[in-house]
């Protein structure tokens, strides 16, 4: 039996979907510290595995949105997230950089596949401002899961462990894609855009936001890869890293929380302008404090402004963009910056040290200013809000 989107099964079933396909907003720090510390790849080559899964995610996502209206989300949903499972599961069986290389480019497509039919759902639900808020609170309890849990069975089993959790966490959103993933056709938001207004090409206004968007995932991804290795590198306890890390699954259970509730009394525009000089901020609290207490800080905070800021970015663009072509593609406009980041991160750490990576967020934050400047002060409600 078909499920509607804007049912409890529906929302469920794409909340589970967003934390399997964002697993690298969360499990980045770990993802890459056990392919260093257990697999001894240098951080360059940590960071191109990483990327390699982030580049497969945006391919899969550039080349589904714009059919999203005639995919069969169920299918796609459940298929793409089983092969991710069977791709991480077999990456727990190798330990060779060309093996794990391809692996991950595989789990890459398959999961980029399912999270691209999983956003699209949400943009057409009734309030997709809000869906998506509540999308990024379930990460945030995700995460804390993952982070009190996951450090201490790669210490336990080996680097391979991380992959297992990987494939249960893939394998657990595609049963649930079976059996509950929503059908478009049976969403409350029942009218089609017109012909005309499909085919209109995306405005600039738009596209200065999705760039704006991809400035902030690759200060994230840069920074966020290289959090637990700046730690230990500057003579951190481990004990106190791993609790930083449970701090931090902890603070990003508020923001997209927060976010729902903050939606009709806060401006789009000016949180999204403020958005990156605070990343930007946090990051060099990240990169360059040599004292615990300003590093922990700074790293329990740094996601959360991320989930808080694109939040809104997701409901203006709603506005903005009413066929719904762009929201399809949030997949690609967060991971084509997210596949950015490890790569180039592991790059500057391996020829600048970890300080070179504030300078390059600050410079990142000063471009998504400007991109998100270019956006209008205030975009009209979109049908389904105004009439919600």
């Amino acid at each position: 039996m078909a499920t509607p989107i804007d049912s409890r099964r529906g929302r469920i079933a794409l909340m589970v979907g967003h934390c399997a396909g964002m697993v690298d907003l969360v499990a980045l720090p770990i993802w890459i510290g056990a392919l260093v510390a257990h697999y001894r790849f240098d951080p360059q080559q940590a960071g191109a595995l990483a990327t390699l899964f982030l580049l497969g995610v945006v391919l899969a996502s550039v080349a589904l949105a714009p059919l999203f209206h005639r995919s069969a989300g169920r299918a796609i949903a459940s298929a793409g997230f089983a092969l991710a499972a069977l791709a991480f599961g077999l990456a727990a069986t190798r330990a060779d950089f060309a093996t794990l290389a391809g692996l991950h480019a595989l789990a890459g497509v398959a999961t980029g596949a399912a999270l691209s039919v999983t956003h699209g759902s949400i943009a057409r639900s009734a309030h997709p401002h809000r869906l998506f808020a509540w999308a990024g609170a379930a990460l945030g309890v995700f995460a804390v899961v993952f982070v009190a849990g996951t450090p201490q069975y790669i210490a336990a089993k080996g680097g391979a462990a991380i992959f297992i959790v990987f494939a249960a966490v893939m394998a657990v959103a595609a049963l649930v894609s079976f059996f509950a993933f929503p059908s478009v056709r049976l969403s409350a938001v029942q009218h089609a855009p017109a012909p005309a207004a499909a085919a209109a090409p995306i405005s600039r206004a738009v596209w200065f936001g999705i760039a704006g968007i991809a400035c902030m995932t690759v200060v994230q991804a840069m920074t966020f890869s290289f959090l637990e290795r700046a730690g230990i590198d500057r003579g951190f306890e481990r004990s106190s890293i791993n609790a930083v890390l449970i701090a931090l699954g902890i603070v990003n259970l508020f923001p997209a929380a927060l976010a729902a509730l903050a939606e009709r009394h806060l401006a789009a525009r000016s949180v999204l302008l403020a958005g990156p000089p605070l990343q930007a901020m946090l990051a060099i609290g990240v990169t360059g404090s040599t004292a615990l207490a300003p590093y922990a800080v700074s790293a329990s905070l740094f996601a959360a402004v991320i989930i808080f800021t694109h939040t809104f970015a997701f409901g203006l663009l709603a506005r903005l963009e009413p066929s719904g072509r762009a929201l399809a593609a949030t997949p690609a406009m967060m991971m084509a910056g997210s596949a950015v980041g490890p790569l180039l991160g592991g790059t500057l750490v391996k020829s600048f040290g970890y300080g070179s990576l504030g300078i390059a967020a600050a410079l990142l934050a000063a471009a998504a200013v400007f991109c998100f400047s270019r956006l209008p002060s205030a975009a009209a409600h979109s049908p389904r809000e105004a009439t919600a």
